[in-house]
C-alpha cells in the first residue's frame, strides 16, 4: 500500500473533518451517564460518514446522486436539530423554573435532563455538516482510480474511530467535563443552529 497515498488520505480527511470532533465531544457530553449512549454516537458518526463516502464515491464513477444545488440546503438538518435541541432547553428552564428552582444564581446548575442523542440524530448532523466535503472528495476520487479510492476510504473510516475517540477524550477530561456538563445543553443547539447557517451562507443558498 502506497505511504505517500495513506498520508494524503489522512491529511484530507484531517483539515476537512476537523470541526467534527468538538461537535462530537458535545454528543457524547449530552449522552454521558446514559447506558449505550457513547455506542449510539459512534454508531451515528459512522452511519453518517458511509453515506458522505457513498454519495462522494457515486458522484466520482458518475452517479449524480446528490445535485450540486442541494448540498447547501443540507445546513438544514443541523439547523433544525439545533432548533429542537434550544426548544428542549427552554422547556427544561420554564419547569425548573414554575418548580422553583429557577433563581439558584447557578449554584450547583447541571445539565437540564434531555435525551441521549439517537444514531439518526448523530448521523444526520455527521451527513449534513459533511456536505461540503462531498464536492472535495469526488475528484479526489475520480482521480485515484478505484485502487486508490478503496485506499481513501479504508484511512476515513478508521479515523472516524480515531475522531470518536478524541471527542470522547475530551468530552470526559474533568475540566472540559464540568464545563460541557454546566453549558453543554446550551452549546449543543448554539453549535447546531450555526453549523446549518454556515453551511447555507457558504452554499450560496440565500443568493450570496
Amino acid at each position: 500500500m502506497n505511504a505517500g497515498l495513506i498520508v494524503r488520505a489522512a491529511g484530507l480527511f484531517a483539515v476537512t473533518n476537523i470541526d467534527d470532533i468538538l461537535v462530537l465531544s458535545l454528543f457524547f457530553a449530552q449522552g454521558a451517564g446514559r447506558h449505550g449512549s457513547a455506542t449510539r454516537v459512534v454508531l451515528g458518526q459512522y452511519l453518517g460518514f458511509l453515506a458522505i463516502l457513498a454519495v462522494a464515491v457515486a458522484a466520482a464513477l458518475g452517479a449524480t446522486l446528490l445535485p450540486g444545488n442541494v448540498v447547501p440546503y443540507l445546513g438544514l438538518l443541523p439547523l433544525g436539530l439545533g432548533i429542537r435541541a434550544a426548544w428542549r432547553v427552554r422547556t427544561a428552564r420554564r419547569v425548573r423554573t414554575d418548580r422553583g428552582h429557577g433563581d439558584d444564581n447557578g449554584e450547583g446548575r447541571a445539565m437540564p435532563q434531555q435525551d441521549a442523542p439517537t444514531v439518526l440524530e448523530v448521523a444526520t448532523v455527521t451527513f449534513a455538516n459533511g456536505g461540503d466535503n462531498i464536492g472535495v472528495y469526488v475528484p479526489v476520487f475520480a482521480t485515484a482510480g478505484l485502487a486508490g479510492t478503496s485506499v481513501y476510504a479504508v484511512v476515513f473510516l478508521m479515523l472516524v474511530g480515531l475522531w470518536c475517540a478524541a471527542g470522547r477524550f475530551l468530552a470526559t477530561r474533568p475540566v472540559i467535563a464540568k464545563a460541557l456538563s454546566r453549558w453543554g445543553h446550551v452549546l449543543l443547539p448554539v453549535v447546531l443552529i450555526c453549523l446549518g447557517l454556515l453551511i447555507l451562507i457558504e452554499g450560496g443558498a440565500f443568493g450570496f
